[in-house]
C-alpha cells in the first residue's frame, strides 16, 4: 500500500501520540551500506520537548548493530493491513539473509521505501506513522537491558488516520494500528472514547 500522497509532517510536539497508545513498531536502520528492518512490541514516548522514545533491541538483531552504528534509527507503526508482514519481520532474520544471498529484508519481502527527512534510515511504505530518531547513546542500558533511547527529530503520518494530534481510524480499518501479545497473536486498535469530567462525590465545603 503506497500512501504517499496522504504523508503529513507531525509537529515534534504531538510526535508522542504516534505512539502514546502502545503500537507494536517496525524498527529500521541503516549503516555502511546495509541496512535492515525488524518488529519490536516493547517501545514507548518518553517526553515531550524534545520528545523522546525507547525500544528494546535484543543483542542478537541485526538492526541493533547498523543502528549503533549509525547513530540514528527510525520506528514505523505498521497498520492492519500490515500484519502477516509484521509478524514475518519479527521472526526473521536480517543477517541470516544477508549471509545467505547477499540481500536484505527489503528485497526478500518485496518492501517499497522512502527517503526520511532526517535520518538514513529506510521508512516502510504503507505504514501509519513514521518517527525518524537521533540514538541517544546510554552504553549501559543499552548493554545491560537491550534498552535504546532516541531523540524524534522528525515525524510523519497517515492523515487518513492521524490529524491534529489524534488517531481517527473510523472507515480505515485496514489503517488500524496493531498491539502484539505473544505468539503471532496481535489486536487491533478499536473506536476512540474521550472521557469526560467526573464530579466529586464528596467536597469539603468552603471555609
Amino acid at each position: 500500500m503506497n500512501n504517499a500522497s496522504h504523508r503529513r509532517p507531525v509537529p515534534l510536539e504531538k510526535a508522542y501520540r504516534l505512539m502514546n497508545h502502545g503500537p507494536t513498531v517496525l524498527v529500521s536502520a541503516a549503516h555502511d551500506g546495509r541496512r535492515n528492518i525488524m518488529a519490536a512490541a516493547w517501545a514507548m514516548p518518553l517526553d515531550f520537548a524534545p520528545p523522546k522514545v525507547a525500544v528494546v533491541l535484543d543483542k542478537s538483531t541485526w538492526t541493533r548493530v547498523l543502528l549503533e552504528g549509525a547513530g540514528s534509527f527510525a520506528l514505523q507503526v505498521p497498520t492492519r493491513a500490515q500484519l502477516d508482514l509484521t509478524e514475518a519481520l519479527g521472526n526473521s532474520s536480517g543477517r541470516e539473509i544477508a549471509e545467505r544471498d547477499g540481500s536484505d529484508k527489503f528485497a526478500a519481502y518485496g518492501l517499497s521505501t522512502f527517503a526520511g527527512e532526517a535520518t538514513g534510515a529506510p521508512l516502510l511504505e504503507g505504514c501509519a506513522a513514521w518517527l525518524e530518531c537521533r540514538l541517544l547513546p546510554e552504553a549501559h542500558i543499552q548493554e545491560r537491558y537491550d534498552l535504546f533511547l532516541g531523540e524524534v527529530i522528525a515525524a510523519q503520518a497517515d492523515a487518513r488516520v492521524f490529524s491534529s494530534g489524534r488517531w481517527h481510524f473510523e472507515g480505515h480499518d485496514e489503517l488500524r494500528t496493531l498491539h502484539h501479545v505473544a505468539g503471532g497473536h496481535f489486536i487491533v486498535d478499536g473506536d476512540a472514547v474521550d472521557a469526560q469530567p467526573l464530579p466529586l462525590m464528596h467536597q469539603k465545603p468552603h471555609a
